[in-house]
């Protein structure tokens, strides 16, 4: 398995999210700041970073189902964790609803809402996309 950039993938990380019915429609373009995992020439896994001014806002963490329990999740996970540092950011937010223990496994902290950045609450993610049920997880970096 190999990671890398996202870029020229685009159709396939849609495609990769959508089936694990993750948000698409609020994407950048461009991508930047996303990882893919590739095996044997095929998109097997993604993960995303926004950028808000000195936090991330961690998105789209996915792998195919036929390929889980390999570590893909953890190794794109910390590819992006290790992109954050390069950066320069303090933290890492996320909003699940459905891994908030995968998660806390990587030390990532619940927080509250108003807890979050005013330049990150402005986003697609916090602004529309997740519901308010979702939850909010924070690493230091």
């Amino acid at each position: 398995m190999k990671i890398k950039e996202a870029s020229g993938h685009r159709a396939e990380i849609i495609a990769l999210l959508a089936t694990e019915k993750l948000p698409t429609k609020d994407l950048h373009f461009e991508l930047d700041h996303f990882l893919v995992a590739e095996e044997n020439g095929t998109i097997v896994g993604v993960a995303g970073l926004e950028i808000y001014e000195n936090n991330g806002l961690l998105r789209s963490v996915a792998v195919d189902a036929a390929f889980r329990n390999k570590n893909i999740a953890g190794e794109l996970l910390k590819k992006i964790e290790d992109l954050a540092v390069s950066k320069g950011l303090q933290a890492i937010y996320l909003l699940t609803e459905t891994a908030p223990d995968y998660f806390i496994k990587k030390d990532y902290l619940k927080t509250e809402r108003s807890e979050v950045p005013p330049a990150m609450q402005q986003s697609s993610e916090f602004s529309f996309v997740c519901p308010q049920s979702a939850i909010l997880l924070k690493k230091e970096i």
